[in-house]
């Protein structure tokens, strides 16, 4: 039935104006404003829709993956951008940076300004 249909995600937040400025400028991602809501025009056609809930809950999960070629560039790229990185310690452990080196990919987890967790992942071994 849907075989065909380009489908597309959406997650809420507590401030549009907010997610705006963080995943415009602080991400550099295409955000497109949506009659109150935000679309992202994410590289290689895809789409996300943001849109504002009052009652917003952040997920306790990762949202949106980003896959990069350079985890430690990019690591350093959002971090002097204001980019706060998750700690973990059980049942995965990050080192000083937020970087999980447990296998594969490595990843670093952070969150928007409504708590969403986000992550970047290292998508080629170096």
């Amino acid at each position: 039935m849907f075989k065909h249909t380009k489908a597309f995600s959406g997650f809420s937040v507590n401030d549009i104006a907010k997610a705006k400025k963080f995943y415009g400028e602080t991400l550099g991602l295409d955000v497109e404003d949506m009659d109150g809501m935000l679309q992202l025009n994410i590289n290689g056609g895809g789409q996300i829709i943001i849109y504002a809930k009052d009652n917003h809950m952040p997920a306790s999960y990762t949202m949106l993956n980003f896959p990069v070629k350079n985890i430690e560039e990019a690591v350093d790229g959002l971090t002097a951008r204001g980019v706060r990185f998750l700690q973990y310690n059980e049942p995965i452990k990050t080192d000083e940076r937020g970087i999980c080196r447990n296998g594969w990919p490595l990843i670093a987890w952070f969150e928007d300004p409504a708590g969403n967790i986000l992550s970047v992942l290292q998508t080629e071994k170096g």
